[in-house]
């Protein structure tokens, strides 16, 4: 493949990946520290707490539904058109609730608009996954797989960076102005990078394997039906795979910001820079990774991940329990910086390596969005909750991404790795 070509894809991948997760995640970290006081006010700060990030984890729920639905564009009509429709959709609902009254303002429908455009970004995000992976590892040169397939992962780390970094900006405000205005900025901000999103996607040709299965008259009539007929053991695989990815990164990521905030003492600033600085290193190891990938395998990688994550459980607490910004900054840099890592730089490539060209899209998607949903957007309302039934006891929430890491063991054992494979091989048409 012509490197100017590799180039303009990765690019295309990774940018509009990125934007979307800049979106997202700017929902996650506004919900802990400015939705839950003016659209979800309540007399116990840990109800009104809850109650936003409830809004967060709903956005979850409906992704599996976004999955669906543009994944069977991608799968009948191609991989490009979902992703000029996933990002639009996306900005939308963005700058949307940058522009919304508060509860003081308007009352019940504050929370009511704030939740459907949720909703909107969860549905934009559920297909534009599938879309940004697919259209780097589709055209990934066969020793070149797992980097290819490792960019689109890092949208997911530099969207939480963005978003972090401009909110530790807009922290810098003071408190009052902040909570009137100030927050408003970044999803303002967003509509301008949407529009140079779609400007980078705009001239990217359909991926090569998409154009196998139009040349071959393979493509599926009902995809999801084709899906769940003929791979369903590789969505279950996908789904359980996926978990171990979340939960931990909403923990370390989303969650840290109220507890070390609430529970610990820490100003919303040292919280912010910890995610921060977590998420420029491993920012910078996921393509490292992904390229180790491409030499040892998909499966050693994400195993030793998670592996890592069950001894690091209990250890990540004690760390933040000594209340230091010092001990913070480096107990969140070894769980979202360095163990998770290999997990999330792995794990597109790999899915996609285990469904055929014709249904891909929509395997990878159903896997993603219903692990997702499983355990991402309720992480930090269960380790809220569990702290809450538990006297601010940290035990609960360690065994809980021990759980979840056990599970993703269990549920990739069986995988066969395929890095020395070409992609389409087993379709029959490499």
């Amino acid at each position: 493949m012509d490197k100017g070509v590799s180039k303009r894809v990765l690019v295309a991948s990774l940018v509009g990946s990125s934007i979307e997760w800049f979106d997202y995640f700017l929902y996650g970290t506004v919900a802990a520290l400015v939705f839950n006081q003016l659209f979800f006010p309540s007399e116990d700060p840990t109800v009104g707490l809850l109650l936003s990030y409830a809004s967060f984890a709903l956005s979850f729920f409906i992704r599996p539904l976004g999955g669906i639905v543009f994944s069977h564009i991608g799968d009948k009509i191609g991989r490009k058109k979902t992703l000029v429709l996933t990002l639009s959709l996306m900005g939308i609902a963005t700058a949307g609730m940058g522009l919304l009254p508060t509860y003081e303002t308007i009352g019940i429908w504050a929370p009511v608009l704030l939740i459907l455009l949720r909703l909107i970004q969860g549905i934009g995000l559920g297909g534009e996954w599938g879309g940004a992976l697919l259209l780097a590892v589709e055209y990934a040169p066969k020793e070149k797989r797992g980097l290819f397939g490792s960019i689109p992962q890092m949208g997911v780390t530099i969207g939480l960076l963005l978003g972090t970094f401009v909110m530790s900006l807009m922290t810098l405000m003071p408190d009052e102005t902040f909570m009137s205005w100030g927050w408003r900025i970044p999803f303002l901000l967003s509509a301008l990078l949407v529009v140079f999103g779609l400007w980078v996607r705009h001239g990217i040709d359909e991926t090569p394997s998409f154009k196998k299965v139009q040349a071959t008259g393979r493509v599926a009539n009902v995809p999801l039906i084709e899906t769940l007929r003929t791979q369903w053991k590789e969505v279950l695989i996908a789904v359980g795979g996926k978990v171990v990815e979340t939960a931990p990164f909403y923990i370390f990521g989303t969650f840290i910001v109220s507890y070390a905030t609430t529970n610990l003492g820490f100003s919303k600033t040292a919280a912010l820079n910890a995610v921060t600085v977590a998420t420029v290193v491993t920012t910078i190891l996921i393509p490292l990774m992904g390229k180790w990938s491409d030499r040892y395998g998909r499966k050693p990688l994400y195993i030793a991940g998670t592996i890592g994550m069950i001894v690091y459980a209990f250890p990540y607490f004690w760390l933040l329990q000594q209340k230091s910004v010092a001990l913070l900054m480096i107990a969140t840099i070894i769980g979202l910086g360095i163990i998770w890592a290999p997990i999330t730089a792995v794990l597109g490539t790999m899915f996609s390596e285990i469904f055929p060209s014709n249904v891909r899209y929509t395997g990878i998607s159903l896997g993603y969005q219903i692990g997702a949903a499983l355990a991402g957007g309720t992480a930090p309302l269960i380790a809220t909750a569990l702290l809450a039934a538990y006297g601010n006891s940290y035990v609960p929430v360690a065994l809980y991404i021990i759980f979840v890491s056990l599970v993703s063991l269990i549920a990739v054992w069986s995988v066969r790795d395929r890095k020395h494979e070409e992609l389409d091989e087993e379709d029959g048409i490499a």
